[in-house]
């Protein structure tokens, strides 16, 4: 079945760095988009980036110039690179694999990054 796995979340301070992985299995992960979206607390989940397959992105406002998607097809793995973290970006974030739009959407367990002032 298909397993979305994500890691590197935690508690860092503001203006800090983490880097957010989501590890694939049980897709074509090279035919997939991926997205990263997050869940402030009490308010609806969001879209942060997206990167297609052939490896265009598109970045919320919030994120543009500070956050980086990438992928590593090889690795079966999607990363988000988040730079100079404010406490607004405190969320539970998650990984999205979706082959077109028509296609069943999947979703990891999420992974909580907490920024503190």
């Amino acid at each position: 079945q298909v397993q979305l796995v994500e890691s590197g979340g935690g508690l860092v301070q503001s203006g800090g760095s983490l880097r957010l992985s989501c590890a694939a299995s049980g897709i074509i992960f090279s035919t997939n988009n991926m997205a990263w979206y997050r869940q402030p607390p009490g308010k609806q989940r969001e879209l942060v980036a997206r990167i297609s397959s052939g490896g265009s992105t598109v970045y919320a406002d919030s994120a543009k110039g500070r956050f980086t998607i990438s992928r590593d097809n090889a690795k079966n793995t999607v990363y988000l690179q988040m730079n100079s973290l404010k406490p607004e970006d405190t969320a539970v974030y998650y990984c999205n694999a979706q082959r077109t739009p028509f296609s069943t959407s999947n979703w990891g367990q999420g992974t909580q990054v907490i920024v503190s002032s």
